[in-house]
């Protein structure tokens, strides 16, 4: 039976623009072909926050600006980033998959995931969407729509929203059968649509974007993943990071993990969330592996030549 890989993808996988992604999914679908031919069953989660941002700014924009288009609620741009990233990226796999002669499906899910309506992070916005703002553009445009705005690590000030646990991902029969034919799949598309499960089970869209990460982790957890694969901008998990006495990490445990974070060693909505979901993923599987690393380190460290590991 082929390892299973649950492979969550960052923002530096993809594009700020259409255009911009479809250059670089290119890049990307190499490198999950690389795994494929590996021998890895590989199942893609991947962020939005530039997207869905960008999304639902145009909307606004049109809708208070005399553009004739309605402001559309925030689930609904999720699910259409979701949509346009996927067709992107299953676009881009199809076709490395077919120049290697490789004979596999691959598909992207529209994916709902269930979050608690009581969860907390509803009366704390941390998950940073959309473009990158001045202090002065950001302080502007909380004045007029009573948004919040944070500083994001040293680049500028992004809106945040409320980032939810996700609890249980809806379309994962769907997703299961599709493994178990070998398929190639997208899911849990920027951490999947937030919604919250009605007393007569129907599911209802939430102004939230879940952490693609944490979703990934769930993803991996219910699908009993070997490998819970977080690629991001860098090679390695620094601490003391940008710092003089940075440090790269090679292999760590989660207990050790634990106190890298009480010492405050990751930023949040940055690392934090990726070694939390990597401690998820591995406190709560038999022998399961999290490795963090870079989009085009991903072979060489599921070899064990780079890349951060975090086991039991």
């Amino acid at each position: 039976m082929n390892k299973r890989l649950v492979i969550a993808l960052g923002g530096n996988a993809l594009g700020n623009t259409p255009q911009e992604q479809l250059e670089l999914v290119k890049n990307t679908a190499s490198a999950i072909v690389d795994l494929v031919e590996e021998g890895y069953d590989v199942v893609i989660g991947h962020g939005n926050g530039p997207q869905v941002g960008m999304v639902n700014l145009a909307f606004e924009y049109s809708a208070n600006n005399g553009g004739g288009t309605p402001a559309i609620p925030f689930p609904e741009c999720g699910a259409m980033t979701q949509g346009y990233i996927g067709y992107h990226l299953q676009q881009a796999v199809q076709r490395e998959l077919a120049k290697r002669g490789i004979n596999k499906p691959c598909a992207a899910i529209v994916t709902q995931v269930v979050v608690d309506k009581n969860d907390s992070a509803f009366q704390k916005p941390t998950k940073p969407v959309g473009m990158f703002y001045t202090k002065e553009e950001a302080e502007k445009i909380m004045s007029e729509t009573g948004y919040t705005f944070v500083e994001d690590a040293g680049r500028g000030y992004r809106r945040v929203v409320p980032s939810p646990i996700p609890t249980k991902i809806v379309e994962l029969p769907i997703v299961e059968q599709l493994l178990d034919m070998h398929s190639v799949i997208i899911t849990v598309g920027g951490g999947g649509i937030p919604v919250i499960e009605k007393n007569n089970g129907d599911f209802e869209g939430v102004a939230a974007v879940i952490d693609k990460d944490r979703a990934s982790a769930k993803l991996a957890l219910d699908l009993k993943a070997d490998m819970l694969v977080i690629l991001t901008a860098v090679e390695k998990v620094s601490i003391n990071f940008r710092k003089p006495d940075q440090k790269d990490l090679d292999s760590i445990s989660v207990n050790q993990a634990k106190e890298y974070i009480k010492e405050g060693h990751f930023a949040p909505g940055s690392m934090l969330p990726k070694v939390e979901s990597c401690i998820s993923f591995v406190e709560n599987t038999k022998g399961g592996k999290a490795l963090i690393t870079s989009l085009d380190k991903a072979c060489e460290a599921l070899q064990g030549k780079t890349g951060t590991m975090i086991i039991q």
